[in-house]
């Protein structure tokens, strides 16, 4: 009997292993299907070999982010989505292994428009962009919030995100630090060229 085909990439897998998927991860704790140490490239597989790559909280750990990219675009078939959340800058590295924060600017290094300088040489396009206030909410019942504090704090993220994602240039520039700052910013990009 053949292996099943998978066409889309868990990178970076950590404990969320999800079904229908490889899931890639260096930690061999978290029994991924593929074992690769993130920061070594290239990854092990031909190129175009996915339709979608989600990369949740994994590229703010990695050495050369910019790197990871190329070789994400790499993987991609054409008009292949790249899904990735990271940390915005504004919340601070709140994990020791955090490399980098990013901001809403990010996108703008793969497009070779934007400026010669700045551009890594491939292309992605962006679908969309959005700021997250509070992100990981099943978190804090271990860190101690009780069950009222957690449906507040879920109440006030939706009111901030909402007005922070109807501009989140102006949010990150100008007013992201008068609510504490964002948990992170979730890009969706298209693979083109």
């Amino acid at each position: 009997m053949s292996q099943p085909v998978y066409t889309k990439l868990n990178l970076g897998c950590g404990e969320d292993r999800k079904t229908g998927y490889v899931n890639l991860d260096r930690s061999p704790l978290v029994h991924p299907d593929v074992l690769h140490d993130l920061n070594t490239l290239p990854y092990p597989f031909p190129d175009g070999s996915f339709e979608l790559i989600e990369a949740f909280h994994v590229l703010e750990h990695l050495d050369r982010p910019f790197d990871v990219m190329r070789e994400l675009h790499r993987l991609l078939k054409q008009d292949g989505v790249l899904h990735i959340k990271v940390p915005h800058f504004s919340r601070g590295f709140t994990h020791t292994e955090h490399t980098c924060g990013f901001d809403v600017t990010f996108p703008l290094y793969f497009d070779k428009n934007f400026t010669k300088s700045g551009y890594y040489g491939v292309d992605f396009r962006l679908v969309s962009a959005q700021l997250h206030w509070l992100t990981l909410a099943h978190l804090l019942p271990y860190m101690g919030y009780g069950p009222a504090s957690v449906f507040f704090l879920k109440l006030v993220d939706k009111v901030i995100s909402f007005f922070a994602n109807l501009s989140p240039y102006v949010a990150s520039r100008v007013w992201c630090f008068w609510v504490g700052g964002f948990a992170e910013i979730e890009f969706v990009f298209k693979k083109s060229k």
